[in-house]
């Protein structure tokens, strides 16, 4: 237990070091990163190349189109992801991985700019750099002073720093992230009405006037248990449920001489198309109703309708 704390407390203050390092260097790679027009490439070695992936994928996941170079595999070929437009983003704690440092000249030929995490500055790797951060630490972690353990958190800790600043500079929106991560839970909270919606064919109106007989066929053939009522200029002015009916069938005398105004409910709750599917969840659950008319944008004219039976299908019930 006291080993584990003392692991802790090494690795926090790694990276807390690192915040009172930081200066106008962090600045000039973030304007690098922000300005380059083709992809990041990062590379590295060993503990620093598992660092290096997971830089990668939290640039790419937040709006950065990058990649993780094996900088071994780079001398066999893979050096060819390399192109003018790139920034290479490289992290070596010595500064002198052999296998990084072969890939300078061809790195210099492309006049790509190249970023640096490096725990020695005045390394070979640092003296090339365009832009070359301090991730140094004063111990590691690892009581034998071997493994890499406060050495990688502190390089983790800076390219998280460096991916969130940049998605900030950007304006990288939640919105934006969703789209970047369509599959579970994440996803599903930004999913929106319109991309849920029934619409077109599939949505159940009838007019003011429409006998009681063409209702129940509207909303028999549109199977969703519901359907909307506009008045001449198209505007939704009720619904009509099937409790409406059945209690219709109750209570009127002749139902033939019945039409939809007669029945329906002056009140229909609403929600617009650009509204998230988490909130038509909500509005169903404070009504107690299972579907809601979608409006189109500055008028009462219904675009669309969506069902409870969408949403659960969705999973974001």
């Amino acid at each position: 237990m006291r080993r584990a704390r003392r692991v802790l407390c090494i690795e926090a203050a790694a990276i807390s070091a690192l915040a009172g390092r930081l200066d106008a260097r962090f600045d000039r790679a973030l304007d690098l990163l922000a300005a380059c027009k083709g992809k990041v490439v990062v590379t590295g070695m060993g503990k620093s190349g598992l660092i290096c992936r997971k830089l990668a994928a939290t640039l790419t996941s937040t709006g950065t189109p990058s990649l993780f170079l094996h900088a071994a595999e780079a001398a066999h070929g893979d050096a060819g992801v390399f192109m003018k437009g790139d920034v290479v983003i490289a992290l070596s704690s010595s500064g002198e991985t052999d296998e990084i440092l072969r890939l300078l000249p061809l790195v210099k030929f492309l006049d790509v700019p190249l970023v640096v995490l490096t725990g020695d500055s005045t390394s070979t790797l640092g003296r090339a750099a365009d832009v070359v951060l301090d991730v140094s630490v004063a111990e590691e972690a690892c009581p034998l002073g071997l493994a890499p353990t406060a050495s990688t958190t502190a390089a983790l800790a800076l390219g998280d720093a460096l991916a969130v600043a940049l998605l900030e500079r950007k304006g990288f929106s939640a919105e934006d992230f969703a789209q970047l991560h369509p599959a579970g839970a994440l996803g599903r909270r930004f999913l929106k009405v319109e991309d849920l919606m029934h619409h077109g064919a599939a949505l159940p109106l009838v007019r003011t006037t429409t006998p009681f007989h063409d209702t129940l066929l509207e909303i028999t053939g549109k199977r969703l248990g519901v359907t909307g009522v506009v008045d001449d200029d198209g505007n939704l002015v009720g619904v009509i449920t099937d409790g409406d009916l059945r209690r219709a069938l109750e209570k009127v005398d002749d139902i033939r001489a019945t039409a939809a105004a007669d029945i329906m409910s002056a009140t229909p709750k609403t929600i617009a198309a650009a509204a998230l599917a988490a909130q038509a969840v909500a509005v169903m659950e404070r009504h107690s109703i299972t579907s809601l008319f979608v409006l189109a944008a500055g008028n009462r004219k219904p675009a669309g309708i969506i069902h409870l039976h969408d949403l659960l299908k969705a999973g974001v019930v």
